[in-house]
């Protein structure tokens, strides 16, 4: 696991936040709750994992470097400097959605409706889409959740893509379908 200390030992460089017009934005949908934040995980240079892969074993599969442990550690201080909590951490059970999750925010909470649907059948796919539907529509009110999945999850979820640790502020329309409410994104 790596921390901050493990970063500056590194020798990484570990810059000042300084709150957007949009990241205050997404701070007063936070803080209002009754969202969902979901993030791409941090920087993983490469496309999909590896042939062979397992998840849980974090050596078969693709994972943060330095840039995107940094960026995940980044996310984190700016909860921290907003004075943020999530009510709950839920993460994909693959390593570099782990890691982000961890790094950002301590606890986690893996969850498999999160997890990357690619190699998995069409049914998996559409029965954790539904869990993740549902879930949103369910956001605790005056709190929020924060989530750290796949760019294929969150394109299947809201129709349009993300870039590494970006966090996209959700919350379920009338008819329960999850809506974009704003973005948020902390360079690698």
């Amino acid at each position: 696991m790596f921390t901050r200390r493990h970063l500056v030992a590194a020798g990484l460089a570990w810059p000042l936040l300084r709150a957007t017009a949009a990241h205050e934005d997404v701070a007063a949908l936070l803080r209002e709750g009754g969202v969902i934040i979901a993030f791409r995980h941090a920087l993983a240079p490469g496309t999909f994992d590896p042939p062979g892969f397992q998840p849980g074993v974090c050596s078969t599969q693709r994972n943060l470097n330095d840039e995107g442990r940094a960026q995940a550690l980044r996310i984190g201080e700016w909860f921290k400097a907003a004075g943020l909590q999530p009510a709950r951490v839920r993460s994909s059970p693959w390593c570099r959605c782990l890691d982000t999750a961890t790094l950002a925010f301590g606890q986690v909470e893996p969850w498999a409706a999160l997890g990357s649907p690619h190699g998995a059948a069409e049914t998996t796919n559409d029965e954790s889409l539904d869990a993740l539907r549902r879930a949103v529509a369910a956001a605790p009110p005056n709190r929020f959740e924060a989530w750290v999945t796949h760019q294929f999850v969150l394109s299947k979820l809201v129709g349009g893509g993300s870039s590494s640790g970006e966090g996209l502020v959700l919350r379920a329309d009338a008819a329960g379908a999850p809506q974009v409410l704003a973005r948020m994104l902390i360079p690698a």
